[in-house]
């Protein structure tokens, strides 16, 4: 994907925590086929790890950072966000709570094409998944408070949502267009708008 960048990826080095050791081999052994399905899978819930996702899209291990990318990635494969508004990591025998400051991911590319309503506008997360903004994928915006701001996410999958980081923010800004029957700005893609002007706090 071409387009702006705003990654801040932590360095791949050094070895599992001891602790995680057994959620990193369950977490592979769920994905060796592919993309863990675990929107259908229903493990006991066994409790709560000290594993914080931070605003900035860092994780963390008993208040320690994660530095291994990989580790990273391989645990964000197996996130889910449940109808009770919680996340967790997910495999076929256990669903585990951990926290999450804001989002669970972050968006730090975008790509655009095309122009009007006929726009395609995609973003890449700081663990490389990518998502194109639809009805599927929506967009919303919410108001920051203190700020007057807003901040943008995007639907990743299932109930998870990456956060644009403020430097999108600017880019995305730049595509707002009025639409007839919105009454304000927003954005057109694949074929869907999504406004702004609903950011609520």
């Amino acid at each position: 994907m071409t387009g702006r960048n705003d990654t801040h990826a932590a360095p791949d080095r050094g070895s599992t925590p001891g602790g995680l050791a057994a959620l990193e081999a369950a977490a592979r052994e769920a994905g060796r086929r592919g993309a863990p399905p675990v929107e259908r899978w229903n493990p006991d819930y066994c409790g709560d790890l000290d594993i914080r996702i931070a605003a900035d899209g860092s994780w963390h291990y008993l208040g320690t950072p994660i530095g291994r990318q990989r580790l990273v990635r391989l645990f964000a494969s197996v996130l889910r966000r449940d109808e009770d508004g919680r996340t967790y990591l997910v495999t076929p025998v256990e669903k585990i709570g951990i926290t999450v400051d804001d989002a669970p991911f972050l968006a730090v590319e975008m790509a655009v094409e095309g122009e009007g309503k006929a726009q395609s506008v995609s973003f890449r997360t700081n663990v490389d998944d990518v998502v194109t903004v639809s009805a599927d994928h929506p967009l919303r915006f919410v108001a920051e408070p203190g700020t007057g701001g807003i901040k943008p996410y995007v639907l990743v999958r299932g109930r998870l949502e990456a956060l644009v980081t403020r430097a999108l923010l600017y880019d995305l800004a730049e595509l707002a267009v009025e639409a007839e029957g919105h009454g304000g700005p927003g954005i057109w893609s694949e074929g869907a708008f999504f406004p702004m002007r609903g950011a609520v706090a």
